[in-house]
């Protein structure tokens, strides 16, 4: 199954502004604000995690057994 390369050529977008294709990079999906607010805090999650196991263990284990 050969193509000829016009069927090619007409696949890729024409530009009409000489600046779009260098600015193209601003809509990728990557750099959208839902993307960053969920890689503003990375270790957030596991960190809140971690705390939460260690405030229970802490709870339940570590009892003093002397209260004043």
């Amino acid at each position: 199954m050969t193509k000829h390369h016009n069927e090619a050529q007409n696949r890729r977008p024409i530009y009409t502004d000489p600046w779009a294709r260098n600015e193209a990079w601003r809509s990728h999906p990557i750099f959208s604000k839902a993307s960053n607010f969920k890689t503003l805090f990375p270790g957030l999650g596991w960190a809140t995690a971690a705390f939460a196991v260690y405030c229970t263990y802490e709870h339940f284990m570590l009892k003093d057994k002397k209260h004043h």
